[in-house]
């Protein structure tokens, strides 16, 4: 009998049936530890003639192994054996789906507890700091101005937050101008209303603007336009005119500048009296901006906000920022502090130094650059009285000395930067001069901050979700990072890195051609407007001197509409360059 029919009796030796289907090369017959390969064994066995004493021969030369061996030979054979434990089965197209599908509920699932946990646990900018107390500690004189023409906020939450401010801050703390012009008799007698209800000494103006005052730019023919952002710097400079021209009997510490939003009294307070507060309880900043949001999760105010290096937002979402350069403001951002640096920004409600808009030199306040007139009723010491005067000449848009500051628009064509933005280069730019021991100008600090914790809404329900939707916001920053990249934010600013006072080369819009022609351009849209003003100028080299707020402006040319106005008509509209300005 052979080999293989002594090994076809396991049962009276007690030895496994191996299947054929056995792995050729296992490791177990490749180790270098045996002696003898299976064809030396087979051969050794089959010299036997004796099948007994083969079978024997062959079980006396394996029990010489240890039991551990073979029940490791056992296992790894049996892995390979259908119906036996541990059997080894390559995965099929429907495993690996419930695979995916396991894989998938579980991510889900850690999505899901993410965002149910942290606006729990980590919400933002939920918990105010313990010294904001929403009131005037210090007892500080604050010069309120305003600009507003809507009678609806006026009658009701914009004007009732302000008489609560009032209240709050101390009628004797308080000075509160606003000027209005061209908005209609309803506006004008709401603000009479309010003039009689707000206890504090007030400047309420209403007046009538000629457009044709102003000075001029032309890029079309027939179309002399007044630049929007002078005709925004002209009507703020009045609503500041009586901190400006001393008219107001008070030295004040705080300028406090309100838009037409909706806002808390307290969050008022603490954006002027608790943002970035040192030891000792003073505030620490040149000017400190509240947040405005357009609904419960945008942020408006872009055209006027540049992060602490002078670079334009990402998208309007948390954190607001890019890492564009150091990243200063969205690590300011994303670390809840309450003084984000900035190099600009207003979001609806801006708290300055008063000190910026008077004489450093003297300490006395000067008259304001410009003399537009205006008909006003005061109301000095509670006694009514009326002052009336007429336009006489056109605003200057720069300052009448060098160390006060004044809103301001920018003369050149086809570049237009906010006068809100505006205002804090030449802020810095003054303070950079002589910078107070808490500056810190190598970390990009100069004084200039937005305060996350203060929010602002232009309606009353978006105002009312913002306590809670900012819980969710640490959600955000990666899908914000994410979008930033997918749509090249921070935009391509020409001029931002520019030094003020140094020569620079600038690409310039020369209008060449006629005064007047006699085609009707007024129904054309705007890239049809774009392609006639191409027709009718060429870009020019200019050499200039560079001034405060490079990072402020550009590419586009801001004009207002003729005169007459209808009430609720938007008074602008915005050309786009033609081609070639290769900036």
């Amino acid at each position: 009998m052979t080999l293989f029919a002594a090994r076809r009796q396991p049962q009276h030796h007690g030895y496994r049936h191996v299947p054929s289907t056995q792995p050729q090369h296992h490791p177990h017959y490749d180790d270098p530890s045996s002696t003898e390969s299976d064809d030396d064994r087979s051969v050794e066995l089959l010299e036997v003639p004796d099948v007994e004493l083969a079978c024997k021969a062959y079980a006396s030369h394996h029990r010489s192994r240890s039991n551990s061996s073979l029940s490791s030979l056992s296992s790894i054979i049996s892995s390979f054996a259908p119906g036996t434990h541990g059997y080894i089965r390559a995965a099929s197209p429907r495993s690996r789906v419930r695979l995916a599908r396991r894989v998938v509920h579980v991510a889900l699932l850690a999505l899901a507890l993410w965002i149910f946990v942290t606006p729990i646990i980590n919400p933002s900018y939920t918990h105010r700091p313990y010294h904001y107390s929403g009131m005037n500690l210090r007892r500080e004189k604050v010069f309120i101005a305003a600009n507003i023409i809507d009678e609806e906020l006026i009658r009701g939450p914009w004007g009732e937050s302000v008489e609560a401010l009032v209240e709050l801050l101390g009628e004797d703390n308080v000075f509160l101008s606003i000027y209005e012009n061209d908005s209609g008799p309803g506006t004008k007698a709401a603000l009479r209303d309010l003039a009689a209800k707000v206890k504090c000494r007030t400047s309420i103006v209403s007046d009538h603007i000629d457009i044709d005052a102003f000075p001029k730019v032309q890029v079309l023919p027939n179309e002399q336009r007044v630049k929007r952002i002078a005709y925004l710097a002209h009507v703020r400079n009045k609503a500041i005119e009586p901190l400006t021209r001393n008219a107001t009997g008070m030295l004040f510490d705080k300028l406090l500048f309100l838009n037409d939003v909706i806002f808390s009294p307290k969050d008022a307070a603490d954006l002027l009296f608790s943002t970035n507060i040192g030891p000792d309880g003073a505030t620490r900043y040149h000017a400190a901006c509240a947040m405005d949001f357009i609904n419960p999760f945008k942020y408006y105010d872009t055209f006027a906000t540049r992060d602490a290096e002078g670079h334009g937002l990402g998208v309007p979402f948390f954190p607001f920022f890019t890492s564009a350069g150091h990243g200063f403001s969205r690590a300011d951002m994303l670390a809840g502090t309450d003084a984000v640096r900035v190099k600009s920004c207003w979001g609806g409600m801006v708290a300055f130094e008063a000190k910026w808009f008077v004489d450093q030199r003297s300490g006395l306040l000067l008259e304001a650059p410009d003399k537009l007139g205006s008909q006003s009723s005061t109301k000095p010491d509670g006694d009514e009285r009326t002052r009336k005067t007429t336009t006489a000449n056109v605003p200057s848009q720069q300052p009448t000395r060098p160390k006060q500051v004044r809103f301001r628009s920018l003369p050149e064509l086809m570049w237009d930067a906010s006068e809100c933005c505006l205002i804090h280069a030449d802020i810095g730019e003054l303070a950079a001069k002589n910078p107070e021991p808490w500056e810190n100008p190598q970390a990009l600090d100069h004084g200039i901050y937005m305060n996350p914790f203060i929010r602002v809404a232009y309606d009353s329900r978006t105002h009312s979700w913002l306590e809670f939707t900012r819980r969710f916001e640490r959600l955000y920053p990666i899908a914000q990072s994410f979008v930033n990249w997918l749509v090249s934010r921070p935009p391509y600013q020409a001029r931002r890195a520019e030094v003020p006072g140094t020569v620079v080369w600038r690409r310039g819009w020369v209008f060449d051609g006629p005064v007047r022609d006699d085609v009707n351009r007024s129904r054309l849209h705007s890239h049809a407007i774009t392609d006639e003003v191409a027709k009718f100028g060429h870009w020019e080299d200019i050499r200039q001197i560079a001034s405060p707020g490079g990072f402020c402006g550009g590419r586009q040319l801001l004009l207002l509409k003729p005169q007459p106005w209808m009430p609720g008509e938007r008074i602008w509209y915005k050309i786009t360059p033609p081609k070639g300005a290769e900036d």
